[in-house]
């Protein structure tokens, strides 16, 4: 049990503190709203959740709300190791006690990084039914998203999704509004902008550009440590980091061949560790899969899924310098921001033939085909792109078709179809 002293510590150390600067995220949310849910922030660790946080609270003092009806606990706090649902319970009663009139008040409770707390689900259930408070939490684990919401909280959260800088809170952050026409020096700048954001978006290694190799490396480090080997007891840490680095190396997911090359250089694993490994990458959010779109559940589950970062910088950092994947990380980052749903409306799709870098689904019905390519100046390339484009625009019957570039903008109808090719940067500032 947590001493009830550090709690006291705790609760007078966020009344006496100011708020510390924060660079406002593109993220609407309505702190105020009078449904009866948990506001729920879900994303890698250091993407901004606890910034996000602040960015609410200023906007609640900004609306007058008393400060002593806020309460905001960190519960990666090297004090509260081992807090568990009797704690929260104290706290709470103790917030109370220091503030009596807060009984009468609609308080907002701001508890991040809540994963850390064992049996924080119920505890949160039973405030949203019975105080009147608004409770906000913040995690690095995608479990946020289904056991724990789905199960325990039973439908009461708006889940909101926070990744590392969008490009448009990227250009922010280095005091760069495109006017709506450019001058050549202006997208000069624009360009180098956008070769810069795709070396890193995390908000740290944007603010602190000079060290963002080392940041992101050790964002890596502390996500393998923290969110992965600690929070599940990981044994063979040397085979989770080199499956890793498979996965950084590799545009592609096989677990079957992964297992095939440990098994070459020694090293003993089931295919069942390897798969659990995945899960607990996939887990902490730094690692995405997308799967190949079918329109049989059973193909789709046993296709060879692609694997993509929560920040394209994480390629770049680990010597990734091919330009084309790493474009196509960061138009996946995008539409994830988007709000299109993996593996519900978001896919890649191939054949024997092509392959198609996204595919989005709405329903039944396949509603655009996406290709990422850097060089259309390239006409072996673009070729080859339209092709795809072509043939499996006719097998899944979209007709909306669109090729993502670095610097090429264009309508073209080829075949009786019309392939729209957009920049990079103004596909990112939707423009």
């Amino acid at each position: 049990m947590i001493n009830r002293d550090i709690l006291i510590r705790l609760i007078r150390d966020f009344q006496e503190k100011k708020l510390p600067e924060i660079l406002k995220r593109d993220i609407s949310i309505d702190i105020n709203t009078r449904l009866k849910r948990v506001i729920t922030l879900v994303g890698p660790r250091r993407s901004g959740k606890s910034f996000l946080m602040f960015q609410l609270i200023e906007e609640l003092l900004a609306n007058k709300t008393e400060k002593n009806r806020i309460l905001f606990i960190n519960f990666e706090n090297d004090l509260l190791v081992g807090c568990d649902a009797v704690d929260l319970r104290n706290l709470l009663d103790l917030f109370y006690e220091m503030t009596p009139d807060n009984k009468n008040n609609k308080v907002f409770l701001f508890f991040d990084e809540i994963q850390n707390v064992s049996g924080w689900e119920r505890f949160v259930r039973t405030i949203i039914d019975s105080e009147n408070a608004q409770v906000i939490i913040s995690g690095s684990s995608s479990k946020l998203l289904s056991k724990e919401v789905a199960t325990s909280l039973r439908g009461r959260a708006l889940v909101y999704y926070v990744y590392p800088f969008s490009f448009y809170e990227f250009i922010t952050a280095k005091n760069f509004k495109p006017p709506k026409y450019l001058s050549s020096s202006e997208k000069a700048r624009m360009l180098n902008l956008l070769g810069q954001y795709l070396k890193g978006s995390y908000p740290e290694a944007v603010l602190f550009e000079e060290q963002r190799d080392k940041i992101l490396s050790d964002i890596l480090d502390v996500v393998v440590y923290k969110d992965v080997i600690e929070r599940f007891g990981v044994k063979n840490q040397k085979l989770l980091r080199l499956l890793l680095k498979a996965l950084i190396n590799s545009k592609y997911v096989s677990v079957h061949k992964f297992y095939n090359f440990i098994k070459s250089i020694g090293i003993k694993a089931s295919k069942n560790t390897l798969y659990t490994y995945l899960s607990y990458l996939l887990d902490s959010m730094v690692v995405f899969t997308l799967h190949k779109y079918s329109k049989s559940y059973k193909e789709l589950e046993q296709t060879v899924a692609k694997t993509y970062f929560s920040d394209s910088g994480m390629l770049y950092v680990n010597g990734i310098d091919d330009i084309g994947r790493v474009m196509e990380n960061a138009v996946f980052l995008q539409l994830l921001r988007m709000g299109v749903t993996l593996d519900r409306e978001l896919f890649y799709f191939s054949d024997v033939s092509s392959e198609i870098d996204f595919c989005i689904k709405h329903g039944r019905a396949v509603t655009q085909l996406i290709q990422v390519c850097y060089d259309t100046s390239n006409l072996e390339t673009k070729d080859r792109e339209l092709k795809a484009l072509l043939s499996s625009s006719k097998k899944l019957t979209c007709n909306n078709l669109l090729v993502i570039t670095w610097d090429y903008e264009a309508e073209e109808k080829i075949k009786g179809k019309k392939i729209k090719f957009i920049p990079l940067w103004k596909w990112l500032l939707n423009i």
